[in-house]
């Protein structure tokens, strides 16, 4: 946390005074974390070509994109190295929802290398068991969200946008909600992670936008005027969100089409994981329907494909995730993708309208 020396040095540099401004952090964190994944991007894929870390490919997937296999896989390890740098900068690791946030990234992204490491090593795209996946990540967010509860006086009320003067307590099931909440937008967004750039841009959108929304729930007045749930040291998390945003533009740079790098699942569920944990720490779970629509969609496409196969042995999408539907129907995938994050913008200036309809 190298601005709380630059900080403390502010009684003989007044310029220094600035560090204390998380405005002014956020805007260093993005430039930290995007210079350095740019900086080290082309260096990282030469070592995951050198040591053959390639994307396997399904083979009842599209055709055209038999030709990505062995494509260098695990970016999300550039993403995270990325934020590291700047969380080690610019962002107060003391904070109790820092440091919880961390630990629910850190947790999904062992779980996602984990996941890669096995698909690389058996030369297939099965890796580790969904169940055990799934039971790994609830664990530890009852852990986290416990911990913020039980010591930390988390609170436990659930903010219905809308609905100002209903604010229901759910008590301690609020660890089994918030951990639904998170485990369910890190696999949404694993699910969304098909196509070149698809998921880094509205995973970058949505951080921009929860960022806000936590930089408005930590300002007690800010908070106040819109009537919005205040959350003692939420706005920390600004930075932080900011830090994602800047790695997610680096990682862009080599994840564009045609891709040179893609992100893993230890991408996919640290980003995820992240996205979940801004929802419920800024207190706005339910707006993640709306402000994570990309990602919802695709992770209903695949229940509703399954659970139609299941009850009537017929499919309702060509492919799922939906994504894919598009591109057997003939929509080229960089349309696809493009389009994608058209409705992502256009999902997250909708949500902010709800912070004057409360």
């Amino acid at each position: 946390m190298i601005f709380h020396w630059l900080y403390s040095l502010s009684g003989e540099i007044s310029a220094l005074n600035l560090f204390r401004y998380i405005t002014f952090r956020s805007f260093l964190s993005f430039i930290t974390s995007f210079s350095f994944a740019w900086a080290i991007g082309r260096p990282f894929i030469s070592r995951m070509k050198h040591y053959q870390m390639g994307q396997e490919i399904r083979e009842d997937g599209p055709q055209s994109h038999l030709q990505k296999k062995g494509t260098p896989t695990m970016g999300g390890i550039l993403i995270l190295a990325s934020v590291l740098v700047s969380l080690l900068f610019w962002i107060d690791l003391s904070d109790p929802l820092v440091f919880g946030t961390v630990c629910i990234v850190a947790g999904f992204g062992l779980i996602g290398f984990f996941d890669d490491w096995l698909k690389v090593k058996k030369k297939n795209v099965k890796g580790l068991s969904g169940k055990l996946r799934l039971l790994l990540e609830f664990v530890l967010c009852f852990i986290v969200l416990g911990i913020l509860v039980r010591y930390f006086d988390f609170s436990t009320t659930l903010q219905v946008p809308f609905f100002k003067n209903f604010v229901p307590d759910l008590g301690w099931y609020y660890v089994l909600f918030g951990s639904f909440v998170i485990v369910g937008c890190a696999n949404a967004l694993n699910l969304t992670d098909g196509l070149d750039g698809l998921a880094i841009v509205p995973f970058t959108v949505a951080a921009l936008t929860y960022g806000l929304f936590a930089y408005l729930a930590g300002h007690k007045g800010l908070a106040d005027y819109l009537q919005i749930t205040y959350v003692f040291g939420v706005g920390e998390l600004t930075p932080f969100a900011a830090a994602f945003v800047g790695a997610g533009f680096g990682f862009l740079w080599f994840n564009s089409y045609p891709a040179q790098l893609f992100m893993g699942d230890v991408g996919s569920l640290s980003l995820g994981g992240f996205l979940g944990a801004l929802a419920v720490f800024t207190k706005n779970e339910i707006l993640l329907i709306l402000i994570g629509g990309v990602f919802v969609v695709e992770a209903l496409s695949v229940i509703a494909q399954v659970a139609s196969y299941k009850l009537t042995k017929k499919r309702i999408f060509r492919m799922a995730p939906i994504h894919h539907h598009f591109e057997l129907r003939g929509v080229a995938e960089p349309k696809v993708i493009i389009r994608f994050w058209i409705v992502s913008v256009l999902l997250a200036v909708l949500s902010l309208t709800t912070l004057k309809l409360r």
